[in-house]
């Protein structure tokens, strides 16, 4: 992926304004600091600051527990405790901010987590680049038939020439109308000086949301923790699951002890309700039990079949 010019010499002033501190650091996060990752054909993202690390967490915890807890355990084990039950205010003091450019789709996606500082690039004030999402021919799938929400078998040959063309010819379209509407061509010059400008707050209505846009993200860890739990699962769409797989590698850089308890904790993890508690319970002592007799709805029933297939045999 191409990295426009204008954010390598963002970078380029952040290094050579950079300063030494007293506060902790993360050397490995130092590393990837306002480095851009490309994610999908035009996206990114790249830190730009973060608070704190997994010793902050546990200053925090030790300051909650008093004196003494430090003999009781060590880091990696309070970490583990901490996120294990559920003790979420000690990952509320780190923070992390970062630089996100993502189709504008994914974007509303990502915004409905409102647990963030949000500052989102304004059309209405500046111009929309040429840059809009067209998925790579193995994410072109048919609609599922179990899952509204899903994607089923993949499309082939003619059917998912039929689906690129429509995407690149429509985005294509509305770019130029779009730049027609404001009367700008793609110097910035005008275009026909007998004419007015539509105003850029109107002019953008006409673009699809696989156009990019970018923001700043500012989240505490905690908040983070929960944003990837649900879209760096498995379930989670393609085009937002790979940005937070990403930000796993960051988590991992930034809050390594963190990190490990994370993915042992939660993406490792399953929640069971009461009655699946029972259920494996009962089936333990050799009970035969299917949906009907579980007390469970069918939905639930399955998703516990996926997880322990023996329980239906």
């Amino acid at each position: 992926m191409h990295i426009p010019e204008k954010h390598k010499d963002d970078l380029q002033d952040l290094l050579s304004n950079a300063s030494s501190t007293l506060r902790a650091t993360s050397p490995d996060l130092e590393a990837l600091l306002f480095e851009p990752i490309p994610i999908l054909d035009h996206g990114f993202i790249r830190v730009v600051d973060y608070m704190g690390d997994d010793a902050a967490i546990v200053q925090a915890a030790r300051v909650s527990y008093g004196k003494g807890t430090k003999k009781v355990s060590e880091d990696q084990g309070l970490i583990n405790y901490l996120l294990r039950h559920r003790h979420t205010t000690p990952f509320e003091m780190c923070e992390i901010k970062f630089h996100v450019k993502m189709p504008i789709f994914v974007a509303r996606q990502w915004l409905r987590h409102r647990t963030a500082n949000v500052n989102e690039y304004s059309a209405r004030y500046s111009v929309m680049d040429r840059e809009f999402y067209i998925p790579a021919p193995d994410q072109i799938a048919a609609q599922s038939t179990s899952n509204n929400q899903g994607r089923d078998e993949v499309l082939t040959g003619r059917d998912a020439e039929r689906v690129l063309d429509y995407l690149k010819h429509d985005a294509l379209l509305t770019y130029k109308h779009y730049q027609e509407m404001m009367n700008f061509d793609d110097e910035g010059n005008i275009i026909d000086e007998a004419r007015p400008s539509l105003a850029r707050e109107l002019a953008r209505m006409n673009l699809p949301v696989n156009f990019y846009t970018q923001f700043y993200w500012k989240i505490d860890l905690h908040n983070f923790m929960h944003f990837l739990s649900l879209r760096a699962d498995p379930h989670a769409q393609y085009e937002i699951r790979i940005y937070a797989e990403k930000m796993l590698d960051i988590l991992k850089a930034w809050a390594p002890m963190t990190y490990h308890a994370f993915m042992e904790y939660k993406m490792g993890s399953t929640h069971l309700s009461k009655t699946a508690t029972e259920i494996i319970k009962r089936r333990l002592k050799g009970e035969s039990i299917d949906q009907k007799s579980s007390g469970l709805g069918a939905r639930e029933w399955r998703e516990l079949l996926d997880i322990f297939p023996e329980i239906g045999e």
